[in-house]
């Protein structure tokens, strides 16, 4: 089998999958119970904690655990949205973010909030002067994705941190999912607020991951229902989930300096894949490098996916969210690109991808289009 979906999910580590059944089997009790199988298990939430605010260079109070990339971005955005509503409803985004923030940027306009969306380039890029120029006096957030999931275009989140540094009244976040273990981020640097990471993005479990919140941040949280998590994100703490999520977490920091590597492989792809006459593509030449997204032109995505599956490849369209949906890419329609959105393809790679699984899926591909256009004549 040849994966090339990765930024949909990865498959957990042996490690990780270790850790969790360990933790599950030796630490089961209640990290809030007053007993002493409590007390360990507190102990080891205590330490997991510690583990994580260590690699990520915050505090460890500014760690907030939750159950993903969905979770994190709807604390974050509604958090700050609901903490600060007397003080403004003005949020800005961009058009190309993940549903888990456009959607939410939806329901808060259908509240009273007022949203402005960003415009990218051809290459899924802001503008810094943009973004200046959008800010109110009501602005309260800014929460602008790192890596895009479709395409790869990364946004310049120093630049902005340090622009908004100089609103301290306005919360920057960031939806790190497809960046962490890939492209680093000063995570403790200031005008970075909020950041979300998710578990199952980089060999962890799913239903785990991190929402980093600074100490000066002031979210709402979503239910309640008890103090955990600083009362910020309350329910019983998924200690196996969280100690497995810190181990995944080391593990794609000692994977990272495999990037430049992966580098040659995009750029293999952009070579081959661009010299052919039906194929259009979509990510920016210096994108990141493990999300590389193109068009067939005339060909409609679904069809080449199961051609490709039936050969053990298995690429996707957009967003795992959002791919059962018969519409064309909300993103590369953002870049301008209208016909090539209506069949944009997307192949993300893992850390560790052999070589010749990127020169299998080019030969496959080439092959599945000849076929299909031999027999539309």
């Amino acid at each position: 089998m040849i994966y090339l979906d990765h930024s949909a999910t990865t498959k957990p580590a042996p490690e990780v999958l270790k850790t969790f059944q360990k933790v599950s089997m030796d630490y089961f009790a209640n990290p809030s119970s007053i007993h002493s199988a409590g007390s360990e298990s507190e102990k080891l939430f205590k330490s997991a904690r510690k583990q994580v605010s260590e690699l990520l260079k915050v505090l460890p109070e500014e760690i907030v655990f939750t159950s993903g990339g969905t979770e994190s971005n709807n604390l974050a955005i509604k958090g700050i949205a609901y903490a600060h509503e007397n003080r403004g409803k003005h949020i800005i985004t961009t058009r190309i973010e993940h549903p888990a923030v456009l959607q939410v940027c939806e329901q808060l306009e259908r509240e009273g909030y007022e949203v402005t969306y960003l415009p990218v380039d051809q290459n899924g890029f802001i503008s810094i002067e943009d973004l200046r120029s959008a800010i109110r006096e009501d602005t309260i957030l800014v929460t602008i994705m790192h890596v895009n999931n479709e395409i790869g275009s990364i946004q310049p989140i120093e630049d902005i941190a340090n622009l908004l540094r100089h609103y301290p009244k306005i919360a920057f976040h960031t939806d790190h999912v497809q960046g962490f273990g890939k492209l680093p981020l000063p995570y403790e640097m200031e005008g970075l607020d909020i950041v979300t990471i998710s578990g199952h993005k980089i060999h962890g479990l799913k239903g785990t991951g991190c929402l980093i919140k600074k100490r000066h941040i002031s979210l709402q949280p979503l239910f309640q229902g008890g103090s955990q998590e600083q009362s910020i994100r309350p329910g019983t703490e998924n200690l196996a989930g969280v100690v497995s999520f810190a181990k995944a977490m080391r593990l794609a920091l000692n994977h990272q300096r495999e990037y430049q590597r992966i580098k040659t492989l995009q750029q293999k792809l952009y070579e081959q894949l661009s010299n052919h006459s039906a194929i259009e593509i979509n990510s920016p030449k210096h994108g990141a490098a493990h999300i590389f997204n193109f068009s067939v032109l005339g060909f409609k995505p679904e069809v080449l996916i199961h051609a490709l599956a039936e050969k053990d490849i298995f690429i996707s369209t957009r967003s795992a969210c959002s791919s059962k949906e018969n519409e064309p890419s909300h993103v590369v329609l953002a870049c301008g690109k209208e016909t090539a959105a209506e069949s944009a393809l997307r192949v993300s790679m893992s850390m560790d991808q052999a070589e010749e699984d990127i020169d299998l899926f080019i030969k496959e591909l080439f092959k599945t289009i000849q076929q299909y256009e031999n027999i539309m004549g």
